[in-house]
């Protein structure tokens, strides 16, 4: 599976990058284009692409949104869910978050504590 927040020229080396069933979720076109599929490479490998409008979705449906967080806070206190924290940075120090996201320094998720 590969998330896409990018588009763009980087849309297709992601189709190609994936395996037989593989998935491409769609989340935006933060590269400024907008790519088009070629649905031959979807026949050949049975891939699938999948646009992902989250905001979209759950702002018709906010019990979702309520419902969802309901099942996820317990795993996350519990220590069930642990996401890969590359770096945390306080607000003060945004820019340099961002040149880090930017240039690929990232690794895992990238926090900005507010308090």
């Amino acid at each position: 599976m590969v998330v896409d927040p990018v588009g763009g020229d980087r849309f297709t080396d992601s189709l190609r990058s994936l395996a037989t069933e593989g998935r491409l979720l769609v989340i935006g076109f933060t590269g400024g284009e907008i790519p088009t599929v070629k649905v031959n490479r979807l026949l050949l490998n049975n891939i699938s692409v999948v646009g992902v409008g989250w905001g979209a979705f759950w702002s018709s449906r906010p019990e979702y949104l309520r419902q969802q967080w309901a099942e996820l806070q317990p795993l996350l206190e519990d220590g069930a869910l642990d996401p890969p924290v590359g770096a945390e940075y306080p607000l003060d120090d945004v820019a340099t978050a961002l040149a880090d996201l930017n240039e690929r320094r990232a690794r895992g998720k990238v926090v900005l504590t507010v308090r």
